[in-house]
């Protein structure tokens, strides 16, 4: 369930994407087995390529989105849409090989990474994590798997005036992990451990350290050995975090508004939503921006086809062991107890609909990426416009929407 774009909006496109999903989820066939890999033969899917293309347009026009790669794969057919360029105005067309920013897609990297290491023997999830990194609040009471499922009670720091007044003001900055903490440190819990859910950056950025003392190699190695390598990952990488820099080719980002502006809502006001509209009001380039503050939360670079590959892997089971895939599917809890159809998150992967996945905003770009273990259907999305002038993440939005399409309407 991201997003890394900005404070409670960094927080709340995720959120939005996992709802959005979760009320087309009704429709989808979404009471399957959550470990069956198999097709279900009652769900047919249905790919009209024609219509599907039309669908991506018409919502990346009206979302005034740039440009937007969708890749479907599914046994019923496969579905390819480039939409736009790289560049607002301009640019050449976006192809499939176009590296961009994946946000919190990120996330299910580093507690895959996590869970293998549990396999591995290297560590346990009761394990509290005051054993592992000293001066987290009430730490020695937070098991590492509170962090995986987001219900540690720790403050995302990605909520607070200090990081976006940064992000606006200096966004060349370079952002250290312990930079991160320290500004999560200084805020006071949402509550106590295991007491309620909230999405926040901090639980990651404590996993990726984490995992980095427990295989002794920075992170971007740790991707590097467990996933990119094996999997043939060749557009992904997690820069370093001196840099802005995007591998060649790329999508240049974009965004509305600036981060202290959306901190509580990321739709602008209801006039600067009418001047966008009239296209007197364009979203700015943010491509350069660092993106250091995201860390293990969200801080790679990938591709279209290779989230296509991570996705259907993560989904069908063979990145763990059997146990470990089913106890993962099996962690994911409704984010609001009082509603059994709420959308769920889990050991770093949220159930959009029937989907498992998760999505990513970061300044400049949004993606989605799901698979269904029962049809063997998978959606990946990306755009280089984090949110629509009216708060909408484009990627998300444009997913949930193909999602529907796809699916068999219930009568």
């Amino acid at each position: 369930m991201t997003g890394n774009r900005r404070p409670t909006t960094r927080r709340a496109a995720l959120l939005v994407g996992i709802i959005a999903l979760a009320l087309v989820g009704a429709g989808c066939s979404s009471d399957s087995t959550a470990g069956d890999p198999s097709p279900a033969q009652s769900t047919p899917l249905t790919i009209d390529g024609p219509a599907l293309a039309t669908l991506v347009e018409q919502m990346a026009e009206e979302m005034q989105a740039p440009g937007v790669a969708v890749q479907v794969r599914s046994p019923q057919g496969d579905f390819d849409e480039l939409y736009g360029t790289t560049e607002l105005d301009g640019g050449r067309p976006i192809t499939f090989a176009d590296h961009v920013r994946v946000g919190s897609n990120t996330k299910t990297f580093t507690g895959t990474a996590i869970l293998q290491m549990v396999q591995e023997g290297k560590l346990n999830l009761d394990e509290p994590v005051s054993q592992y990194i000293d001066g987290v609040p009430d730490g020695e009471n937070i098991p590492i798997r509170l962090l995986l499922n987001m219900r540690s009670g720790l403050f995302n720091y990605s909520e607070t005036l200090e990081l976006n007044e940064s992000l606006d003001e200096t966004p060349e900055a370079e952002w250290t992990p312990q930079d991160l903490l320290d500004l999560a440190f200084s805020n006071p819990p949402y509550f106590a451990p295991g007491e309620g859910y909230h999405y926040s950056n901090t639980n990651t950025v404590l996993l990726g350290l984490i995992a980095e003392k427990l295989d002794g190699k920075p992170l971007p190695q740790v991707f590097e050995d467990r996933f990119y390598a094996p999997l043939g990952l060749t557009g992904s990488s997690f820069p370093p975090s001196d840099t802005s820099a995007i591998p060649d080719p790329f999508a240049r980002g974009y965004m509305f508004g600036t981060n202290v502006e959306t901190m509580d809502d990321p739709a602008l006001l209801a006039a600067q939503q009418e001047q966008a509209a009239a296209g007197t009001l364009l979203p700015y380039d943010v491509t350069d921006e660092n993106p250091s503050w995201t860390w293990a939360a969200g801080q790679m670079i990938s591709t279209a086809d290779d989230l296509t590959t991570w996705v259907r892997a993560l989904g069908d089971g063979s990145l763990l062991d059997e146990a470990t895939q089913q106890e993962r599917l099996d962690s994911i809890e409704t984010v609001n107890p009082d509603d059994p159809n709420s959308p769920g998150y889990g050991y770093n992967l949220a159930k959009l609909g029937p989907m498992y996945g998760h999505t990513g905003e970061l300044p400049g770009y949004n993606s989605f990426m799901g698979y269904d273990p029962q049809t063997q259907l998978s959606i990946v999305v990306w755009s280089n416009l984090g949110s629509a002038a009216d708060g909408r993440p484009v990627a998300t939005t444009i997913a949930r929407e193909l999602i529907g399409a796809v699916y068999p309407q219930s009568p």
